[in-house]
């Protein structure tokens, strides 16, 4: 996580919502991914999604199987399906997403029983950190 962090803070350095991500497998990282849809006028460059991309390059399959994101902030509806989809095994959030978040804050979306696939679901792991940093971000962009 202290690399999704890391991740995190470099997105906010480039005036982009902080979020960073991280994909590992068997202690392994296989990407790290940040915000980026500010620079690529695309509003699917989130952290999540450039992790996963990454990461299925790296292993050249589009399942990432017995493996682990860390992500700073709870994922949205997009991310949450293509973490089902990729069939990430474990699914580790530093904190929770109370306006978008679809991981058990506002939807359920990754743990929805109906879905093909459940990751296992950990939020907390630098969690006040992780919401200061966008909180920060944020209360420094109201004061421009």
């Amino acid at each position: 996580m202290r690399m999704a962090m890391e991740e995190a803070a470099a997105a906010a350095e480039a005036g982009e919502i902080p979020v960073g991500a991280v994909i590992t497998r068997n202690g392994e990282i296989l990407s790290r991914g940040r915000n980026d849809n500010r620079a690529r006028n695309n509003p699917t460059g989130h952290a999540e999604l450039n992790a996963i991309q990454r990461a299925t390059e790296a292993i050249g399959n589009e399942r990432l199987v017995n493996c682990t994101l860390f992500v700073t902030k709870e994922p949205c509806a997009m991310c949450a399906g293509a973490i089902v989809h990729a069939r990430i095994a474990r699914l580790v959030i530093a904190a929770e997403d109370e306006k978008y978040g679809a991981c058990g804050t506002v939807l359920s979306v990754c743990g929805n029983e109906r879905l093909n696939h459940i990751p296992g679901i950990e939020f907390g792991l630098l969690r006040d950190e992780s919401a200061r940093l966008i909180s920060d971000f944020f209360r420094k962009l109201r004061e421009k």
